[in-house]
């Protein structure tokens, strides 16, 4: 069993990674092979709309002809059980980093036919981890569960199974006295990163489990 999670945030030791670890761990006490990549010490841009992988008879059809560093994790990926992606949301959406690599996870896997086919050469259960600065009740007067329900939607007709988990309110800063963000209250920013965050930590650790095929 291989459980790989892929890190769509800049940072590697704050809110994103940390849940994408924690998911790993839970897999790991499954016994899974684990791995995390971050995206951004990755070279790779989005997709360049070559078509190479819709080319009848083409060398690269179902695969992306961009040799690149994602090359190699893209083979990681045919290899492994479940992959679990993670992403901080920034301005409604997910990170850039994150967003060139799923253009470029999806789309060659995804055939033009009416209906759409996947080209994925087996099945495996995805996850992603969204971190985001707004409340739960703010995230759905914004219209964000669109957004997650849609990348749900292509990840389940590509890869199979998928479900993905939401941390709210996040705890940005080590010292918010040094950034001018005055709309927030540092107290209660920091109880709920000791409140709340554990109990989000806990949710990324049993879908982990969950992936790795434990309870």
């Amino acid at each position: 069993m291989k459980v790989m999670a892929i890190n769509g945030s800049p940072r590697k030791n704050w809110n994103t990674a940390t849940l994408l670890q924690k998911a790993l761990e839970g897999a790991a006490s499954c016994g899974a092979e684990t791995e995390l990549i971050h995206l951004y010490d990755l070279s790779f841009k989005g997709c360049v709309s070559c078509f190479a992988c819709k080319t009848i008879g083409g060398k690269s059809y179902g695969k992306c002809a961009v040799a690149d560093d994602l090359t190699a994790v893209f083979r990681k990926i045919e290899q492994t059980d479940a992959i679990i992606l993670g992403s901080p949301i920034y301005f409604g959406s997910v990170s850039g980093e994150m967003k060139s690599f799923m253009e470029r996870l999806l789309f060659p896997n995804l055939t033009y036919t009416d209906p759409p086919q996947s080209l994925f050469p087996n099945k495996i259960r995805t996850g992603f981890i969204y971190t985001m600065n707004v409340t739960e009740e703010q995230m759905k007067e914004w219209g964000y569960v669109q957004l997650f329900s849609h990348h749900e939607r292509y990840l389940k007709m590509i890869f199979g199974e998928s479900e993905y988990l939401c941390c709210f309110d996040t705890y940005q800063f080590d010292d918010y006295s040094k950034v001018v963000s005055t709309r927030f209250d540092p107290e209660k920013k920091s109880r709920r990163r000791q409140e709340v965050f554990p109990a989000d930590c806990e949710k990324a650790f049993q879908m982990g489990v969950r992936f790795a095929g434990g309870r």
